[in-house]
């Protein structure tokens, strides 16, 4: 069964993974989960991996489906507290050149907000 936390912000939404494994028996859950923020307006995903201990490859699926949902309402996707396994993991699938990866949930929010200036900054520059 998956476990999963949520803490709602006004610009982006942090999602705690409380299982130790991120495999197939909830990457199925944990995408439809990802859709259903995604179908809620929520733009801005924080996956704080901070619990996982394992990861294969269904969850790393499972983690593109929630960067390209945030991706297609411009928004952005960040992975946040990777234990070691875990980033070793996506270094070796390449992913590390695909996702957003920092160390911890602070610079995930600056990374999140950040990017959300610049977007309204280039929609401004735009409409002039």
């Amino acid at each position: 069964m998956i476990s999963i936390g949520r803490e709602q912000k006004e610009q982006y939404t942090i999602v705690r993974l409380g299982n130790e494994k991120l495999d197939a028996t909830i990457s199925s859950d944990l995408k439809a989960y990802f859709v259903s923020l995604n179908n809620e307006g929520v733009k801005n995903i924080i996956f704080d991996m901070k619990a996982v201990k394992y990861s294969d490859s269904s969850g790393l699926s499972a983690i593109l489906v929630g960067n390209r949902l945030c991706q297609e309402a411009v928004g952005t996707f960040v992975l946040c507290s990777l234990t070691d396994h875990v980033y070793k993991l996506v270094r070796i699938s390449q992913l590390d050149t695909v996702l957003n990866i920092v160390p911890t949930v602070e610079e995930a929010i600056d990374l999140v907000l950040f990017t959300e200036i610049e977007n309204q900054l280039r929609a401004d520059s735009q409409e002039n």
